[in-house]
């Protein structure tokens, strides 16, 4: 059966804390490596969002599981021209042993996954970023020493890609999450209904999603394909920025944690990012362990 990593949603509890065990071992012997699983095999990296952690991450995670790695951007393939989604998967399916998306939508992701008959990863698209959420619980367990009696906030945007893959990874692990966020940008109720953790609260009131919060996470305000909503989103997000007064909050030794690209000033000031920046870029780090664990349950 081939596997795919194409969305927190799709994954079980089980399923997410198997791949952070494999995390943590990946990355304790990253200098000293006893498997390359993806020896002898090539992986495409098919991206039409422009990227640094993600591209960065996944080809060098790729060679060091021993595997070589083509990146391919839109215009580079027939895919900018108007090839069907399903067609470059059938013509890469025999080439390629596996593939990485970086694109808009999740339906792509899905039907290359079902057309290509390789094992697919989606390195982000408009409806979820797994990846990036898999390397998130891994910063966390390693500060923290467990996901136990975990409370995260998330302040910002609450229905953009990263803030629906925090509800599900909360919906499989069971912990509190609280997403602050005005009225346009709460979760979508159709969303909503389908949970069943009770502990999934979604408030306008960022002092009281941060309140004792063990997690003070944000991401970017306007993001890629919403350019031109720019200064509505500024203005209507401008109260929920992570500050020290919102850090003041949380619980003792809360960490806060940002996806990044970070813009200093907007969601999170200068002052907040520089005091926690060592956990942030070891955040940034773990998309390389996560990454690496994801590709080797995947493979073939």
């Amino acid at each position: 059966m081939i596997k795919h990593f194409l969305s927190i949603e799709s994954q079980t509890g089980e399923e997410l804390t198997n791949l952070l065990t494999l995390s943590t071992k990946i990355k304790a012997d990253r200098d000293n490596p006893s498997e390359r699983p993806l020896c002898g095999q090539t992986w495409a990296l098919i991206f039409s969002k422009p990227s640094t952690r993600t591209r960065v991450s996944f080809e060098v995670g790729i060679r060091e599981l021993g595997g070589s790695v083509i990146f391919l951007s839109q215009n580079d393939i027939q895919l900018g021209r108007g090839e069907p989604i399903i067609d470059t998967a059938r013509v890469l399916g025999r080439m390629v042993h596996g593939t990485v998306i970086r694109t808009f939508a999740q339906l792509d992701v899905e039907k290359f996954a079902e057309y290509g008959l390789i094992p697919t990863i989606n390195a982000l698209t408009d409806e979820e970023h797994p990846c990036q959420i898999l390397a998130d619980l891994l910063t966390i367990l390693e500060k923290r020493g467990s996901l136990n009696d975990l409370i995260v906030c998330f302040v910002g945007d609450g229905n953009n890609n990263v803030a629906r893959s925090w509800i599900w990874a909360a919906e499989r692990l069971g912990f509190e999450l609280r997403i602050a966020a005005p009225g346009n940008y709460r979760p979508d109720a159709s969303l909503l209904a389908r949970l069943t953790n009770r502990k999934i609260i979604v408030t306008d009131d960022p002092i009281a999603g941060a309140d004792r919060a063990d997690v003070l996470y944000t991401d970017v305000w306007v993001s890629m394909g919403f350019e031109n909503e720019s200064t509505e989103r500024l203005r209507e997000l401008e109260s929920f920025q992570i500050n020290e007064q919102l850090v003041a909050r949380a619980a003792s030794g809360a960490l806060v944690l940002h996806c990044l690209p970070a813009y200093r000033g907007k969601e999170i000031t200068e002052e907040t990012l520089e005091k926690h920046a060592k956990t942030i870029f070891d955040q940034a780090e773990n998309r390389l362990h996560a990454q690496k664990a994801i590709l080797s349950h995947v493979r073939k």
